[in-house]
């Protein structure tokens, strides 16, 4: 649905530039914020960090939208507070910003996600096909009143969930543009740590833990058992029990790795507490292991520290958000809506966008374990693109750590559209763990380097 004349008005009327009063560490880069209506009773929420560069004016730089995981994950939130954005979460400037080098758009999707909210259960998304649709409206709002991005290179990075999210609006918004029904330099899509293939990723738990010494031959044979039942599951296309098998292997690995940090392999989990995304007594209707789900994947993305931040000074600077819309607030029922699609692939969706020519980036984090390299590898191999086996036979390219001349940092190749960096030392989180690799990355992908 497209916005109504009356949403539409409220855009304009929402957009704000950033008055940074009460703040320790101002930015001086200009910011916009707003919602868009996507659909009756879905208000998405969207901030613009314009780039700020002495080198180089937003104009002439690209402009990067930013996808979260979860789903449930705010981008507003997480992915500009502790990845990427101007500030850290202690609003002290961040020395990696992506801001440095492009103009960044986060937006919290879906609706329900962070500062977005809705006004029914019923308008909550349930597929990627909707989550597509619902940024196409409001990716469209964004290129006709923001005028001066329409002819910038526009890139869609992403993390997680985010990935499989951003593939789908890639090919829409590819498709969009070529109709010209909307207008804007789409130069491409990165995909990092990303649940593109999550068969591929549950099937190669087993194998990494155990050649990374944390599972024993007998833990390797109950999570090796346990990831059958959900290939089984799959391949009947059965998605809500293989949804619930997920959880179960999770809780397999977990008891034979005496609790690994899904996140990151090397590290224990934090201590610091979880905030509750969705309020006391949420009690979840889904019959599967949802709860046990929502603390590996959408907990890590709210906690305290980072909820105080968003309801606190940051809903008081943005001055738009409704009383009763509480940053990170529907983020369970954003996941659980989604859940009959969590364990569908869209590697297809990947081979359609090689195919039109899009420029495609794999990155992912070495010390992942959600996400795991290795099942990244797997489903690129599936991949029915011409230029595989020309790809596959290349061999990969060293790259030196930004903040350790000398010392690789990352791996990488390219041919043609497509290409895939093998961040060391990093998790899930890539930015967080090696933010200065994560921005060298940035900057190669988007042609600055």
């Amino acid at each position: 649905m497209g916005l109504t004349k009356t949403s539409a008005c409220s855009v304009v009327l929402l957009l704000v530039v950033a008055i940074d009063t009460g703040f320790s560490n101002p930015l001086k880069s200009k910011e916009s914020w707003g919602y868009v209506d996507v659909r009756e009773g879905a208000h998405m929420f969207w901030w613009l960090y314009y780039a700020d560069s002495p080198s180089a004016s937003y104009s002439q730089l690209p402009l990067v939208m930013w996808l979260q995981g979860g789903p449930g994950g705010s981008g507003c939130g997480f992915g500009n507070f502790e990845e990427i954005g101007p500030l850290d979460r202690d609003l002290e400037p961040r020395k990696n910003s992506w801001v440095q080098y492009s103009s960044v758009l986060f937006v919290d999707n879906p609706v329900g996600t962070g500062f977005s909210y809705t006004d029914s259960d019923e308008a909550f998304a349930t597929d990627v096909a909707t989550v597509a649709s619902d940024m196409l409206v409001l990716l469209k709002q964004f290129f006709n009143k923001e005028e001066e991005f329409q002819s910038v290179p526009f890139y869609i990075f992403s993390e997680s969930y985010g990935g499989k999210m951003a593939a789908a609006i890639s090919l829409e918004l590819t498709k969009a543009v070529e109709k010209g029904t909307l207008k804007c330099n789409f130069a491409g899509v990165a995909l990092g740590d990303s649940w593109i293939s999550p068969l591929d990723s549950v099937m190669t738990w087993g194998p990494y833990l155990y050649t990374t010494s944390l599972l024993d031959d007998y833990g390797l044979r109950e999570v090796s058992s346990a990831a059958e039942a959900v290939k089984q599951a799959v391949d009947q296309g059965q998605y809500l029990k293989a949804t619930e098998l997920w959880s179960v292997t999770e809780s397999v690995v977990e008891q034979n790795t005496n609790g690994v940090n899904f996140y990151n392999i090397l590290t224990q989990e934090p201590d610091e507490k979880m905030s509750s995304v969705a309020g006391e007594g949420y009690i979840c209707e889904m019959h599967f292991q949802l709860p046990l789900l929502m603390r590996h994947h959408i907990s890590p993305l709210h906690r305290q520290s980072l909820s105080q931040l968003m309801n606190g000074p940051i809903r008081k600077k943005l001055g738009i958000i409704p009383q009763n819309v509480t940053w990170g607030g529907q983020a369970e029922a954003v996941f659980s809506s989604m859940s009959g699609d969590f364990m569908k692939p869209v590697v297809d969706v990947v081979d359609q966008l090689l195919d039109a020519g899009v420029n495609v980036t794999v990155y992912n984090g070495q010390l992942d374990l959600i996400v795991d390299t290795m099942g990244q590898e797997q489903w690129v191999k599936q991949l029915k693109w011409v230029g595989l086996q020309s790809f596959s036979q290349m061999k990969w390219t060293a790259l030196d750590d930004p903040a350790f001349p000398g010392v690789t940092g990352a791996f990488y190749k390219t041919y043609k559209n497509f290409s895939f960096y093998w961040i060391l030392k990093a998790g899930h989180m890539i930015p967080s763990d090696q933010g200065p690799m994560a921005l060298q990355m940035l900057k190669m992908i988007t042609q600055q380097d």
